[in-house]
């Protein structure tokens, strides 16, 4: 069975790089609409989803929302950071696997992109602290 979905996974990329007409190893081919109007979750092209979150805006060590949700494929999260303390998105597997991170940072955005399966994945903030204090959620993936 893994045979069979690695070879159309395979074939799927090959005719979306043919259809493409171009050597670039870009990953993105549109340009995201402007952050208020980027809906939690919305349909990637290839699959997937893109995924906005935001750290609490005043300080408070909380995100904007603990839940997310996206399908299987590639998830982009977009996670801005407009709060006066510096802040990041981690997310890992149930068992606490981490699967990746963005930098620490405050002022802006900065993207991750990740390719998940159906499951359910915690994100949090790994400054230390800003967890324990309830800087976490939790992503579901179908």
């Amino acid at each position: 069975m893994r045979r069979i979905q690695l070879l159309a996974a395979t074939a799927v990329i090959a005719l979306v790089a043919a259809g493409c007409g171009s050597s670039s190893s870009s990953t993105s081919t549109s340009t995201p609409p402007p952050a208020s109007s980027t809906p939690a979750s919305a349909p990637a092209a290839s699959g997937g989803s893109t995924v906005s979150i935001a750290a609490n805006s005043s300080g408070m060590l909380m995100f904007t929302t603990n839940s997310l949700r996206a399908k299987a494929g590639k998830v982009t999260i977009d996670f801005t950071n407009s709060s006066p303390l510096d802040h990041n998105f981690t997310l890992a597997t149930a068992s606490g696997a981490v699967l990746g991170a963005t930098p620490t940072f405050k002022g802006g955005t900065k993207t991750l992109s990740l390719t998940l399966k159906a499951g359910t994945y915690t994100y949090y903030c790994s400054v230390p602290g800003h967890r324990m204090a309830g800087m976490q959620g939790t992503l579901v993936v179908s």
